[in-house]
């Protein structure tokens, strides 16, 4: 999946996959995570957040399901 930088200090880059709902984020650390079932308005909503790492803390994890890739 093709992924965007972003301006974070806890996410390096996000993509989204609109035909399977699947938001795709890559930490600092390398570590890249899959989540599923994201609405594309979440997405957008990621995208505009002030802070992507506290939008990713209290609107995706613990919400959607998951992998790691």
């Amino acid at each position: 999946m093709e992924r965007t930088p972003v301006d974070s200090s806890a996410v390096v880059s996000v993509g989204y996959d609109e035909s399977r709902r699947t938001l795709e984020l890559e930490y600092v650390d390398g570590d890249v995570y899959q989540y599923f079932d994201v609405p594309k308005a979440l997405y957008h909503a990621l995208l505009d957040a002030p802070s992507i790492g506290q939008f990713v803390n209290t609107e995706i994890k613990g919400i959607f399901g998951y992998e790691k890739v």
